[in-house]
């Protein structure tokens, strides 16, 4: 097992594409290649769809900061690299259950990801509370989905299908986090044979992730949105990833820094905790600044500037990307 506590202080200078982001982020949204995840609707669908919506929260002139809602189909955008390595990245974007950051946690982290050869496919998934019956599960059901297409679908995209992780973002986090603990819960009817493949990740990075839904620490907005409101303990616990370590549980990459102001590093320090305790493989990086939601944004003078080539080197020990 990897173990890694430090503060990374002065740490990312010398990074070569954490701020690959800057010189493009501004450009629109190139929905480009996109994958639909059911053939047909989607489990649970309402008799009145969403609406889609996009909304710019940006107030910076180098940056987009679209959020998504009204998610009526989910898909997955594909963002292919110049030159294919053979790994994959499903990227989760978070937004409390309630929105998905799409550019911050989507768009631009497949940029240093296409940088370093991988492919990666952003999701979008459906917002739990926009009408969908059986609405704690709607998320994880998009993600299982996703993960068994990219191995389906793998030879196309020149994907080596046992190479194939998962990278979520605060609430996206807590998906991808379910994922890596919940992969291979019912929770929905297959529909064809895609199905047939595995939803387990072969490594999923959670970056400054929602994690429990029952501690003290938990946020509140993410729980809410996904159980709804007065949820009961047994529904919040059953929501919780570090509750769900067992030993088939994936390695797991946790990022996060101790002033973030919105979702408590608590979250994943109980769950590095867990992983300890199943003697799991897992790699956990505090950082003493960084704040929330920052993306691959920061400078590199701040210390959590340096997750992603943390990230990408844990990545190559587990041999899932080429040294």
């Amino acid at each position: 097992m990897i173990v890694n506590r430090r503060l990374m202080l002065g740490a990312a200078a010398a990074l070569p594409f954490v701020n690959l982001a800057r010189s493009a982020a501004a450009a629109p949204i190139t929905w480009g290649e996109t994958i639909a995840l059911w053939p047909g609707k989607a489990p649970g669908t309402p008799a009145r769809l969403p609406i889609g919506r996009i909304q710019n929260q940006s107030k910076r002139a180098d940056f987009n900061d679209r959020w998504l809602t009204g998610i009526d189909r989910p898909t997955m955008m594909v963002r292919r690299p110049p030159a294919p390595n053979g790994t994959a990245v499903l990227l989760v974007p978070g937004g409390g259950y309630g929105f998905l950051a799409i550019d911050n946690e989507g768009e631009e982290q497949a940029r240093w990801l296409n940088a370093l050869g991988v492919t990666c496919f952003i999701l979008s998934y459906r917002l739990p509370g926009e009408g969908w019956s059986d609405r704690a599960r709607v998320p994880l059901q998009d993600a299982q989905r996703a993960m068994r297409v990219i191995r389906a679908r793998a030879a196309s995209y020149g994907v080596d299908a046992s190479r194939v992780a998962v990278l979520g973002f605060s609430a996206g986090g807590h998906l991808a986090g379910s994922l890596a603990t919940r992969f291979d819960e019912h929770t929905y009817a297959p529909v064809d044979a895609f199905d047939r493949h595995s939803a387990r990740p072969d490594l999923a990075g959670l970056i400054y992730p929602v994690v429990s839904m029952d501690a003290p620490f938990t946020h509140a907005g993410s729980r809410d949105n996904l159980l709804g409101n007065g949820a009961d303990q047994a529904s919040r616990r059953a929501a919780s990833v570090e509750l769900g370590v067992r030993a088939t549980t994936p390695p797991i990459f946790l990022a996060h820094a101790s002033d973030d102001g919105l979702v408590p590093i608590a979250n994943s320090l109980a769950l590095y905790q867990a992983l300890l305790d199943q003697k799991r493989e897992s790699e956990f990086h505090g950082f003493d600044k960084g704040g929330h939601g920052f993306g691959a944004r920061l400078p590199s003078t701040r210390p959590a500037a340096a997750w992603p080539t943390l990230f990408a080197s844990y990545a190559r020990r587990l041999s899932l990307l080429p040294g």
